[in-house]
């Protein structure tokens, strides 16, 4: 058991609390929130500058404790009744989704706490799917090749049109074209201004 101290943002005093040397971060909250009468929901603990969190990719998180150790305790204000408001910075931040697998969820925490990526860039990377990264994969290996061969303006071309026509789509039986020339019988879409209506009008005195 070690001897910790409490600084409670507030008018509150410094207090002391015997705890563990080892523990969950979510026991420490609880006990703290037990001693001080505190809602452990609303708790935030902060440790040598950092905010202690409860889990991380869905595991649990140890603390370390020595005698003397000392946390800023935090209490985040309830939202006025009727409004849910949630101040927390976290929540402006990207965040996986719960049914995230669990490799995913490790690559998230490396990048984000390890190598200290952009929430932008973050949200770049995991919006696409496994198969839209190996398809960047092999269009920057196949350019390199490209320009081994001096092939470059010409393979920028060819990706534009293979853009241009994977994306076109396909009608549903029914849909017109807003091109009459791709329409059956050349149909024109209604209200479509051309060289003929302009005549047509002009003759009917409706110009």
């Amino acid at each position: 058991m070690v001897e910790i101290t409490l600084k409670i943002i507030g008018p509150a005093r410094p207090s002391r609390l015997h705890v563990p040397s080892s523990l969950r971060v979510h026991d420490l909250r609880k006990l703290i929130a037990g001693k001080n009468r505190l809602p452990v929901e609303n708790l935030k603990l902060i440790s040598q500058g950092k905010v202690l969190h409860d889990r991380e990719d869905e595991d649990d998180i140890y603390i370390q404790l020595n005698d003397g150790d000392s946390l800023i305790v935090a209490v985040k204000p309830k939202a006025p009744i009727g409004l849910d408001i949630d101040d927390d910075e976290e929540d402006l931040k990207f965040q996986l989704p719960q049914s995230t697998s669990r490799w995913k969820k490790k690559l998230y925490s490396f990048l984000l706490n390890r190598l200290k990526l952009p929430d932008i860039l973050l949200m770049a990377i995991f919006s696409l799917s496994l198969k839209a990264w190996i398809l960047v994969i092999l269009w920057f290996i196949l350019a390199h090749v490209a320009h081994k061969w001096d092939l470059g303006p010409l393979y920028i071309l060819g990706t534009g049109f293979c853009t241009i026509f994977l994306n076109l789509g396909r009608r549903q039986p029914g849909d017109v074209s807003a091109y009459s020339i791709f329409n059956e019988d050349f149909r024109e879409l209604p209200g479509t201004l051309n060289a003929d209506a302009i005549d047509r009008d002009i003759r009917t005195g409706q110009f």
